[in-house]
C-alpha cells in the first residue's frame, strides 16, 4: 500500500481517453528535446504522491503522472474485470500516445504502479515504447515464483519462509473479501489513515479528499489481478534497463523478494533507499536523484 500527499498544488490536469475511462494526465516541466518520465501510482494513492518528486525533476526532464482509473481526478469503471492488467496497460498505453507518440518514455512505477509497469516491459504491448524502468517493486511473476520454490524445495526452511511471507502479506488477501474491506474504509480507516502512515514513516502525511473512494476503486486491482498471477506466474523477460528502488526497511516489499530479478532483467541496476514503503514521500530527493541519474544514462 501506498500513501496519499496532497502537500504541494497540482497542475491542471488534460483528460486522455481510454475506452470509457477519461485519465487525468498531470505535466511538469518539458521543452524540446527534453526525455519524458512517466510516473505510476500505488494503492490508495493518486498522482498526487508524486508531485514532490516531480518538481525536483522538472527543470531537467518533462515529467507526467496520471490518476489512475478510479483514483484522483479520473473515472471509475464499472465491470468485474475493470482493473485487469489488460485495462491498466491499455490506459498507459493511451497516455503515452497523448504525451509521448514518437519517442519512447521512461517509466517508474511504485507499489501497483510497479507491477503495471512491469506488465508493461514485459508484455507485447507496448514494445517500442519504453526506454527504461525504474521500480520500487519486482514483479508479480517473479513473486509467484518465489512461493513456489519455498514449497518446492521441501525444507522446513523454505516451509518457513513460506509461511512468514504468506503471514506478513495477509493484508492482500483480506482485501479480496467482499463488503469488509469497502466498510472497513467508510467506517474509520479513511480518517486513520494519513495518520497511521505518519507514525510508520515519522513524517506529516496530509489527507487527500477521495481517499475513501481511492481506496474501494482500487481493491479491483487486488480481486482481478492478485490470486491468479500468483497461482499460475509466468515467465517472461525483458531486455530494457532496468532499476531497481529498493526501500532497505519495507515491510510490504522486503528486500530479498528483488533476490534473483537478473532473470526477468538481465540488463539490471539495484539501488538501496535508506526507507520504508513510503520512500517516495519520505525521501523525494534520494528517489529522484536515482531516478534522475538513471535515465541520463541511458541518454549517454
Amino acid at each position: 500500500m501506498s500513501s496519499p500527499n496532497a502537500t504541494r498544488a497540482m497542475p491542471e490536469p488534460r483528460f486522455v481517453r481510454n475506452d470509457d475511462v477519461d485519465l487525468a494526465t498531470y505535466q511538469w516541466g518539458g521543452r524540446d528535446g527534453d526525455e519524458t518520465i512517466v510516473f505510476l501510482h500505488g494503492y490508495p494513492d493518486a498522482a498526487a504522491v508524486w508531485a514532490d518528486i516531480a518538481a525536483l525533476l522538472a527543470d531537467r526532464f518533462r515529467v507526467v503522472a496520471f490518476d489512475m482509473r478510479g483514483t484522483g481526478q479520473s473515472t471509475t469503471p464499472s465491470g468485474r474485470n475493470a482493473y485487469g492488467f489488460d485495462r491498466l496497460i491499455g490506459d498507459l498505453e493511451a497516455v503515452l500516445d497523448a504525451v509521448s507518440p514518437d519517442r519512447p518514455v521512461h517509466i517508474v512505477g511504485h507499489d501497483w504502479g510497479a507491477l503495471q509497469g512491469w506488465e508493461a516491459v514485459l508484455g507485447e504491448q507496448l514494445k517500442g515504447r519504453i526506454a527504461s524502468f525504474s521500480t520500487a517493486a519486482p514483479s508479480l511473476d517473479h513473486v509467484g515464483h518465489w512461493f513456489h520454490g519455498q514449497l518446492r524445495a521441501k525444507t522446513l526452511a523454505g516451509l518457513g519462509r513460506f509461511v512468514r511471507r504468506a503471514l506478513a502479506s495477509s493484508y492482500m488477501l483480506m482485501l479480496q473479501i467482499p463488503v469488509i474491506p469497502e466498510m472497513t474504509w467508510r467506517l474509520g480507516l479513511g480518517r486513520l489513515w494519513p495518520r497511521l502512515v505518519s507514525r510508520l514513516e515519522r513524517l506529516p502525511v496530509a489527507g487527500r479528499h477521495g481517499q475513501v473512494r481511492d481506496a474501494i476503486s482500487g481493491l479491483g486491482l487486488y480481486r482481478t489481478n492478485l490470486l491468479p498471477t500468483l497461482r499460475r506466474p509466468s515467465s517472461r523477460s525483458t531486455d530494457l534497463p532496468v532499476q531497481l528502488l529498493v526501500m532497505t526497511r519495507d515491510p510490504f516489499v522486503p528486500a530479498f523478494l528483488f533476490d534473483g530479478m537478473e532473470q526477468w532483467a538481465p540488463n539490471l541496476r539495484r539501488t538501496a533507499i535508506d526507507s520504508g514503503h513510503w520512500g517516495i514521500l519520505a525521501r523525494p530527493a534520494d528517489f529522484a536523484g536515482h531516478v534522475a541519474d538513471f535515465v541520463t544514462q541511458q541518454r549517454n
